[in-house]
């Protein structure tokens, strides 16, 4: 099973990071406000960012050090894609 690695931008500029199995499903429950920790004053979400891993282990690594990174890093690894 594939894993992926994403990045949010949520209305106001804040970021989130999160892992997921599927996607597309996952930015949807965002934005519909299931099972999400988004506030609801928050939405909609915008897929900023996303990296696919092969493995659960490598993904839940990669969503651990994203998710400690200052918001300038983070802006940068969003850049670097474009």
């Amino acid at each position: 099973m594939k894993y992926f690695v994403y990045i949010v931008e949520c209305t106001g500029g804040m970021f989130y990071t999160g892992i997921t199995w599927n996607l597309g499903k996952r930015i949807k429950e965002h934005n519909s406000g299931i099972k999400t920790p988004i506030q609801m004053s928050r939405l909609p979400v915008r897929l900023v960012f996303w990296e696919k891993f092969d493995c659960r282990i490598d993904a839940a690594r990669r969503e651990k050090e994203i998710k400690g990174w200052r918001r300038e890093k983070k802006i940068q690894l969003i850049n670097s894609l474009r």
